[in-house]
């Protein structure tokens, strides 16, 4: 954070509402356009003055950019303020502001700040632009106390106000036969910038803060010193554009000295960031005077005449401050390398696999397989194995209470090995959670840190119920109700399992009448019979159990297709929409975070 900046964010913390602007951004769309218009207008210099003039001319392709960026600024802002804190956004905030700050100020003036460190002769040069004594000048330390406002036009007392220079402070120049060339200016005197009193560098950051230009004022001695260059220059190293520099006191340099220490000068400001404007190219103007003899007074009054007839300096700045704002913000929402904001395939289909496993969709699916083959011995099935399967099960839940009992007295389960279904339930909603957490940081992967937060958060929000959500699913999707169907062959089935019960029973008695002499004697007979029912029973059952493990699997593969697709639902219901629409956001403050960075701007240049 620049010293600059460090002693306005938090002023502009307690007067800047970042969800007022967002609000804005919905009555402004339903506002006319003429609102945004006069805004840019404002800070552009087209129209007349004060609105009197017949009809506003169409704004300037300058203009035209700065609104579209603004107007991505004030949306960026007004969708990222769940995500970002205040303080991240407060610099963007102030720059809203102090651009709407200009709608209702005169367009036709330019403000112009002559600043400088103690002794560099930036009082005697602003007196020489004003034509009379009006900034005290001398060699005690310091000389200017409070900024000094020299007007050339009238209609500026709106923008002093702004600058909170009192009317006592605020002067007139002496009318001069060149006094034309500067109409519409506004030089403000500031104290010194490296003064030993605290108030006179507050007043320095504030009004820098607010001026359309600034004129670095440097003297031989002092051109290359750190708080100048490292608290001030630096910084506003975009700034260049609405930049100048100037060498004063060159009068006392013998020779060619004067053009050494620009030189040197230039070769710091390109240090420092600082683009030259030389060649006709955009950027700061250098230049070396003598305030005290008039040596390129009159040159320096020329490109000030210039620059204020121009009226794009409050354009300029105002961009200069979107620029550093998103250069700021570029962190929190570019992320270099990634492909684009979205879930991919394979995450998905992971992730509702992992859903599946924790869900038991492939266990579920084979019990309904087991229970449809089980149904198909129920009505396939000889009925003495039938009989003793019942019998078996009757049986089963007698001795297994006793196993547990015993198991019990000895303090641990049967078997000695940990509860199952305890095991099982701690195992699914680790399950749960590992697929959460995967494709959040598969979603996550490359994003901005802020952005990347966001969507974790998402994905453990959505899944904090889902493991009951699951055992639910589990519950009501998994298990079949009902009995499983019944193909067309099942009756032929039943009826010649029938059969060869009536066979085996009709043989049976034929050979008990025999034996107990009721019936004529012949063995053969009766014992085939016998035979053929005892054989052709079990052999009808597994032909069925054969015929019936193609159904039953593709039952038991419904059954887990259901659960898997249920699970899948649920997880896209909780999980994979909200982190979809959280990408949605971050593509839209992405995109709008490209114009605000200069993907619709046009180059400003100063001839």
């Amino acid at each position: 954070m620049t010293a600059l900046t460090e002693n306005t964010d938090d002023r502009w913390d307690d007067r800047w509402d970042d969800g007022l602007i967002a609000r804005r951004l919905a009555e402004d769309e339903e506002e006319d356009d003429g609102t945004d218009e006069a805004l840019v207008r404002a800070v552009s210099g087209a129209g007349g003055d004060g609105g009197k003039a017949p009809g506003p001319p169409p704004l300037s392709p300058e203009g035209l950019a700065l609104r579209a960026r603004l107007d991505a600024l004030r949306q960026l802002v007004g969708l990222s303020r769940t995500r970002l804190d205040g303080k991240t956004l407060a610099e963007a905030g102030r720059v809203l502001d102090e651009a709407a700050a200009r709608r209702g100020l005169s367009p036709q003036h330019t403000v112009v700040a002559i600043a400088g460190a103690t002794g560099s002769g930036k009082s005697t040069l602003f007196n020489s632009l004003a034509g009379v004594q009006i900034s005290e000048t001398g060699l005690r330390r310091p000389t200017t106390a409070a900024p000094i406002a020299c007007s050339w036009t009238d209609g500026a007392a709106g923008l002093l106000d702004r600058l909170e220079i009192p009317g006592r402070l605020r002067r007139r120049p002496r009318d001069t036969a060149d006094a034309g060339l500067l109409q519409g200016l506004v030089l403000v005197d500031l104290p010194d910038l490296d003064s030993a009193v605290g108030a006179h560098r507050e007043h320095v950051d504030r009004v820098l803060a607010l001026v359309d230009a600034v004129v670095w004022v440097v003297d031989p001695e002092k051109y290359a010193d750190a708080v100048l260059h490292e608290r001030y220059l630096r910084p506003l190293a975009g700034h260049a554009e609405i930049t100048f520099v100037v060498l004063n006191q060159v009068d006392r340099l013998p020779g060619e000295a004067a053009d050494l220490v620009l030189d040197d000068l230039r070769r710091l400001l390109d240090e420092d960031g600082i683009a030259l404007g030389e060649h006709g190219e955009p950027g700061a103007t250098v230049l070396g005077l003598s305030a005290l003899t008039g040596e390129g007074v009159g040159e320096l009054r020329e490109l000030l005449g210039q620059f204020t007839q121009e009226r794009g300096a409050a354009t300029r700045r105002i961009s200069a401050d979107v620029d550093r704002a998103a250069h700021r913000l570029r962190t929190l929402y570019v992320a270099d390398g990634h492909g684009g904001p979205e879930i991919g395939e394979a995450a998905r289909t992971e992730f509702e696999d992992r859903l599946a496993e924790a869900v038991g969709a492939y266990a579920a699916g084979l019990a309904a397989e087991r229970a449809w083959r089980r149904n198909a011995g129920k009505a396939c099935g000889t009925p003495w194995l039938r009989l003793w399967r019942w019998y078996e099960s009757r049986r089963a839940p007698h001795r297994l209470s006793g196993l547990a009992a015993l198991a019990a007295l000895g303090g641990r389960t049967y078997g000695g090995e940990p509860e199952p279904p305890r095991e099982e339930e701690v195992t699914a909603r680790q399950r749960v959670e590992q697929a959460v957490r995967t494709v959040a940081d598969e979603a996550a992967a490359g994003l901005p840190e802020p952005w990347a937060q966001a969507v974790r958060e998402t994905a453990v929000r959505g899944a904090e119920r889902m493991p009951e959500a699951l055992d639910e699913l589990a519950v009501t999707v998994g298990v079949p109700t009902g009995k499983p169907p019944r193909p067309a062959w099942w009756p032929a089935a039943v009826l010649g399992q029938a059969a060869m019960t009536l066979v085996q029973i009709f043989g049976g008695l034929w050979l008990v009448g025999q034996i107990a002499g009721v019936l004529e004697p012949g063995l053969l007979l009766p014992v085939l019979l016998m035979v053929a029912g005892i054989v052709g029973g079990p052999l009808v059952e597994w032909t069925c159990s054969m015929a019936a493990r193609g159904p039953a699997r593709r039952y038991g593969q419904d059954a887990e297709r259901r659960l898997r697709q249920a699970a899948a639902g649920c997880g896209r219901a909780r999980v994979l929409e909200p982190v979809a629409a959280e990408l949605l956001r971050y593509r839209e403050v992405r995109e709008q975070y490209a114009v605000v960075a200069g993907g619709n701007r046009l180059s400003t240049t100063r001839q």
